[in-house]
């Protein structure tokens, strides 16, 4: 999706057999959908292996993509960590490098990496670990820039336990305008970010948080949650919804993300994707999340365009 493109809908896919011989299936399913694009979970496919490039595996997931009416994005190693030990960020680039590669190769503008999470510690310490995260994302962001890709940096929560440190949305924000690199903008994850501010004991400022990063976020992620925190012992999935707790990945309007208000406070860049990250498990919902979807896209345009006149 060019920096021209429209607002457009997607879905994240889901792999099913590991050597991705049945991959053209689950694209024909969301082709179904009507979706304008589609989210490659390339940090389950098997494309990178030791830091390089398993040429077979990518040929077949190209083969599973091309000719479709799809955009894509790719979602890249979850495990990659710019505010890790010193001595651990070469590899975490070797890999990034590699997966910035196949995204490229697989024509996809958008990809998706995760913000830095680190142990709870001094401040000092915590904010040397920004620093590192700085560095390394701009060289990401050279990386990228090579190969005509944008780095989205996404929101995450640091969990219920307060032993792991991960960024506000507005601390993003502020880090990506340290950064001021055209190619590492944001992707803006709307449960991780309620669910931060809820382990932060702030909830009352999420709308404050996201709008501080909207303008970054050419990448969202869509999917709705209650922003509790997933603290006592469940038995199953079931029960986790049924109490509301975790990231649960759900479809749009089950939870209670305040989407009307965050459309109309928020601004978003041009050509913003709304990738909805919808759990296998709630597939059978996935028509009316789609549509769901695509209705805040069509508002968000709206209130651009109104802003502009």
């Amino acid at each position: 999706m060019s920096a021209k493109a429209k607002t457009g809908t997607g879905i994240s896919a889901h792999k099913r057999a590991d050597d991705l011989s049945d991959f053209a299936e689950e694209l024909d399913a969301i082709e179904a959908l009507g979706v304008e694009a589609a989210e490659l979970p390339l940090y389950d496919m098997d494309v990178v292996i030791g830091g390089r490039i398993r040429t077979a595996q990518l040929a077949t997931l190209k083969r599973a993509c091309g000719g479709r009416r799809l955009a894509y994005s790719v979602h890249g190693p979850l495990s990659i960590n710019f505010m890790d030990e010193s001595w651990r960020l070469p590899r975490h680039l070797e890999v990034l490098e590699a997966s910035v590669e196949a995204t490229a190769e697989l024509g996809a503008e958008h990809y998706v990496l995760h913000s830095g999470l680190l142990p709870v510690q001094q401040a000092a310490g915590i904010e040397a670990a920004y620093g590192r995260q700085r560095e390394w994302l701009a060289r990401a962001g050279d990386i990228a820039a090579r190969h005509g890709v944008l780095l989205c940096v996404e929101t995450l929560f640091g969990g219920y336990e307060g032993r792991i440190h991960a960024s506000s949305p507005a601390r993003l924000a502020a880090e990506l305008a340290a950064i001021d690199h055209p190619n590492v903008l944001a992707t803006l994850d709307f449960s991780h970010a309620y669910l931060k501010l809820d382990c932060d004991g702030r909830r009352g400022d999420f709308l404050g948080e996201v709008k501080a990063l909207a303008p970054w976020a050419r990448h969202l992620h869509i999917h709705d949650s209650f922003g509790r925190q997933d603290d006592i012992w469940m038995f199953s999935e079931g029960e986790r919804l049924a109490y509301g707790h975790g990231d649960l990945h759900l479809p749009v309007g089950w939870g209670d993300i305040p989407w009307e208000a965050i459309i109309a406070e928020c601004r978003f860049p041009q050509g913003v994707l709304f990738n909805i990250e919808l759990k296998k498990r709630y597939w059978y919902a996935a028509q009316e999340t789609v549509e769901a979807t695509r209705a805040l896209a069509a508002r968000a345009q709206t209130f651009e365009r109104s802003r502009a006149a």
